[in-house]
């Protein structure tokens, strides 16, 4: 699928450059045309012999070779390529892109690159998760730049958590994703919620639902497949991605959902609110386990921040999705819910149902569009329900044009 690819590879100062050979490597092997370009403390970490010898091109380091005065363009690299890899990608390497910094080959041609670049970090866990490195991140996303998130695992430090770089086959696999024209939603971004919130008591008791995140992952995963950026924001979940497509976000508590869903809805294409966050919280929380005693005991809650309804404020031509889990009167309450926090597209569902709703791994849903159009779909696995909500989205998103 990469056959014919021009893939410009950027290394770094990193130990993961050793990951580098495997990556150019297999690259090839898929048939790309591969060019690396790498900072000077990166040839402390790898060769540039060993990468010549795989990619099958010169590497590039220098903007001139001081014995015969060659020069090495920045800008026609940056326009031979389909795509720019920088992998691995420092912390040092991260921020000097964010702050615009063009003192090395690898970091001029970032800035007159006209290609999509992706960026695959390494670092230590401590690294990877200072408010700096973050901030960087998340200003490259703004920019355009596709972040390929690091794995959780062993360290060159000897610790343990996320800073690994993505596996090459991973990486690869994102490419292939990535350069691979899906279509319809090809260059669409979407926000996808799931699982429950967790509301604190205290320090060891919380109230929650019994959401499992299933239905939520499941259109997460047909988004990606079809070539849309997913951003999925997880509250409690009982099951997990290997995406690398997807970019996850836990946020636990129905306020930092509420966060994190404003933040991120104004930079996507549509929403897709699968997660069942708590309508209440307590309204104090105490910062040491509370003790029994033989006296009843009262637990005083408020209303937590309608995320649905604040999206649906401020949607300003963007598709908004919701879901109604209903007990009774469930089209009339759907259908209001549905006018009320201004959905495009509406999935009702109910735990009468044997086999729908929470924890199962099937679903029976109807769709209630604000167009007026309401279709319903007997029950089946949710993967196949994920389908039936994308393909309704797809008619509207269709219908707008």
């Amino acid at each position: 699928m990469l056959n014919g690819k021009n893939i410009l590879v950027g290394i770094t100062g990193s130990i993961a450059a050793y990951k580098a050979a495997i990556l150019v490597r297999s690259l090839v092997r898929e048939g790309a045309q591969v060019r690396v370009v790498m900072t000077p403390l990166a040839k402390e970490f790898i060769t540039p012999l060993t990468l010549a010898t795989l990619s099958k091109n010169p590497i590039a380091v220098d903007f001139f070779d001081p014995e015969n005065g060659a020069w090495n363009s920045h800008v026609s690299l940056g326009e031979w390529a389909d795509a720019y890899l920088i992998a691995p990608a420092s912390a040092n390497t991260l921020a000097k892109m964010a702050h615009g910094v063009a003192d090395n080959l690898l970091l001029t041609t970032y800035l007159s690159a006209k290609c999509p670049v992706l960026v695959a970090p390494a670092m230590d866990l401590d690294m990877y998760a200072h408010p700096a490195t973050q901030a960087n991140l998340e200003t490259l996303r703004q920019r355009g730049c596709r972040v390929i998130e690091p794995e959780v695992g062993e360290l060159a430090s000897g610790l343990v958590g996320k800073g690994r770089m993505a596996e090459p086959e991973a990486i690869v696999e994102y490419l292939r994703g990535f350069l691979t024209d899906k279509g319809f939603w090809s260059g669409k971004r979407v926000l996808v919620t799931a699982g429950g919130t967790v509301e604190p008591i205290d320090p060891v008791r919380f109230i929650s639902n019994y959401s499992s995140g299933k239905m939520g992952y499941a259109v997460a995963e047909e988004l990606s497949n079809r070539g849309a950026e997913v951003v999925l924001v997880k509250g409690r979940v009982s099951v997990a991605t290997h995406n690398p497509h997807i970019r996850e976000i836990e946020a636990l508590s129905a306020e930092e959902m509420y966060r994190v869903c404003t933040e991120e809805f104004p930079r996507c294409d549509a929403a897709v609110m699968a997660a069942a966050v708590a309508d209440y919280t307590p309204a104090q929380v105490s910062d040491h386990k509370i003790k029994k005693n033989n006296d009843a005991w009262s637990l005083h809650l408020t209303r937590t921040r309608d995320i649905a309804a604040a999206l649906g404020a401020e949607k300003n031509g963007r598709l908004l999705v919701g879901f109604a889990l209903e007990t009774d009167n469930e089209l009339v309450n759907a259908e209001e819910k549905m006018r009320r926090k201004n959905f495009d597209l509406i999935v009702l569902n109910s735990p009468n149902v044997p086999g729908a709703a929470f924890g199962h791994d099937t679903n029976k849903v109807t769709i209630l569009c604000s167009d007026g159009m309401k279709v319903d779909y007997g029950l089946k696995p949710k993967n196949e329900v994920a389908t039936d909500i994308i393909t309704q989205m797809e008619r509207r998103l269709a219908n707008r044009k």
